[in-house]
């Protein structure tokens, strides 16, 4: 993928990542197209050779606009995802970006409201909460969005939960 073809959020996550890597410092963005001076939960994931390297994100925002969340969860998905050690220098030309950012989550009575193409869902319970974004390759039901969430939660499959459906914008 060349640079110059990339979103600006994706390059953002993508220069925020190297640089963090190679020299623990942030790159400082100049001016911010309309969509990163919003506020929203961002993910930020990457992917080596098609394979999942890193995927961290926030629900909802905690930064001051979106170029900012990015930044900040393009670190945590490289440094800080327990599933995958560190990202290493020697990774980063095999490195690809995707950001999603979120819409506000919804809630859902029904999971006959879901789609797992078109929402990704959060289930919560008890102050636990799951997210899964959508249209994620191997998730072609709701069932199985609803049941990845609680895994990722830790929330019995019997236990009551509440459910949220949010859109994403994704970048990548």
């Amino acid at each position: 993928m060349k640079q110059e073809k990339m979103h600006p959020l994706t390059r953002l996550a993508k220069e925020t990542v190297e640089s963090y890597v190679r020299k623990k410092e942030l790159p400082q963005p100049q001016e911010l197209p309309p969509e990163m001076q919003e506020r929203a939960g961002v993910f930020v994931c990457i992917k080596k050779h098609g394979a999942l390297r890193g995927c961290i994100g926030t629900f909802e925002p905690t930064k001051f606009n979106v170029a900012q969340e990015t930044m900040a969860n393009a670190i945590s998905s490289a440094t800080r995802d327990p599933r995958f050690p560190p990202v290493a220098t020697a990774e980063l030309s095999d490195l690809t970006y995707s950001v999603d950012v979120l819409t506000k989550p919804l809630p859902v009575k029904s999971k006959d409201e879901l789609d797992p193409k078109k929402y990704g869902v959060i289930v919560e319970s008890g102050g636990r909460r799951g997210l899964l974004l959508p249209d994620l390759e191997g998730v072609d039901t709701v069932d199985q969005q609803i049941n990845i969430c609680r895994q990722k939660a830790g929330i019995y499959p019997d236990e009551p939960v509440e459910l949220y459906k949010f859109e994403v914008k994704r970048y990548g």
